[in-house]
């Protein structure tokens, strides 16, 4: 069918039908001179009963003056943009459901005269998903609060209760003891035993809330971040570990000559936790432990590797969960805190931990950190 476009239609009408999309064609008044067959199957009208009416009659009616203002805005400067930029575009179908679109124009000069090309997207699709997305990322923000709230919430019991129960814990404690120094032998040897649970029972609790105490003051108490010395920092923890090394006969050494900036106190305790679970954990043969530090991105990544009993790779995750042991603290002594502190303090500094090891075969423990010192 041949349109007022005449032989301009022959042109490019191959070209149009070609695309997968609705375009349409109107002169200056809005008029509709060509559409194309997406235009007939998305609308629901067939291309004779378009061809002659304005364009409005394809927009929903609250939208219908904006969009001949719109159209008189085009012909006073005609240059291809999107239209209605920043707006929710909707089209109208023959049966008057709507559905959102998005619509770009061009001028068509042809023959003397000027016509305007309409590229029309359906976006019901698009929209959908954003609306999926918008809503995840509503959910999301309002999870992290949630979470944020909790976690505050939780270390301010840890820390309150910690507290509160230290005195009558102490107190309990005190008792016990002065129980067992002065009755012991004079009692049934059931009693003797019983005094000496509650002693015990006594000091771990002691020592169970004195680590919880120390695991919620990581964020609560830290301290500024500064330049530290690795290197520096390093030969000051070897020599407070220096009697356990001695004792184990264990071999420590390391490479480590950078600056980061972090919590100074609380990085050697990190290396303190860690170079000691070596020592502790270790095997038949005297300790091997080896410090290293490299540049990965934009991040120092550490490394402490040792020659101990190792860690079943199933229990990597578990070992970083505050109380969780995986040996009785009569082979091991320790409450089973230590890692998840070092964890903590290390996700405080911006960096993640982990651990790759195998029973009988040694392990090593990765933490990185954020190299911010770096010259930009």
């Amino acid at each position: 069918m041949m349109t007022n476009l005449g032989k301009w239609e022959v042109e490019i009408g191959w070209i149009l039908e070609a695309v997968s999309e609705a375009r349409i064609v109107v002169d200056l008044t809005g008029h509709i001179v060509f559409v194309n067959r997406p235009t007939e199957a998305w609308f629901g009208y067939r291309r004779e009963e378009l061809i002659g009416q304005t364009v409005e009659v394809l927009v929903p009616e609250r939208h219908r003056g904006a969009h001949s203002a719109n159209r008189a805005g085009f012909i006073s400067q005609p240059r291809p943009r999107p239209m209605g930029a920043g707006l929710d575009l909707y089209a109208r179908r023959k049966d008057g459901t709507e559905f959102p679109v998005d619509i770009s124009l061009w001028p068509l000069e042809r023959g003397g005269g000027l016509f305007i090309l309409a590229a029309i997207r359906d976006i019901t699709e698009h929209k959908r998903l954003q609306a999926q997305l918008e809503q995840a990322r509503h959910e999301l923000e309002k999870m992290v609060v949630g979470l944020k709230r909790s976690n505050a919430e939780l270390e301010q019991f840890a820390y309150v209760a910690s507290h509160d129960l230290q005195e009558p814990l102490r107190m309990v404690a005190s008792y016990t003891q002065l129980l067992a120094k002065r009755y012991k032998g004079k009692l049934d040897t059931d009693a003797d035993e019983f005094i000496g649970y509650a002693v015990d029972g006594a000091n771990r609790m002691q020592r169970l809330i004195q680590d919880l105490l120390a695991y919620s003051r990581v964020t609560t108490q830290g301290h500024v971040f500064e330049r530290v010395d690795c290197h520096a920092l390093l030969e000051e923890v070897l020599s407070n570990l220096r009697l356990a090394v001695e004792e184990s006969r264990a071999v420590v050494t390391h490479d480590v000559r950078l600056t980061v900036m972090a919590d100074r106190g609380q990085l050697g305790q990190v290396f303190q936790n860690l170079i000691g679970n070596a020592i502790k954990f270790r095997g038949q043969e005297p300790p091997w432990v080896h410090i290293s530090a490299e540049r990965k991105d934009a991040e120092w990544r550490f490394a402490i590797r040792d020659n101990g009993i190792g860690i079943d790779p199933q229990y990597a995750d578990r070992i970083f969960v505050v109380f969780q042991r995986l040996h009785d603290r009569e082979e091991y002594p320790g409450t089973g805190i230590g890692l998840a502190i070092c964890k903590k303090i290390i996700e405080r500094h911006g960096g993640r931990m982990r651990v790759e090891s195998q029973l009988g075969k040694g392990a090593t423990f990765y933490f990185t950190l954020p190299d911010v010192t770096r010259e930009t």
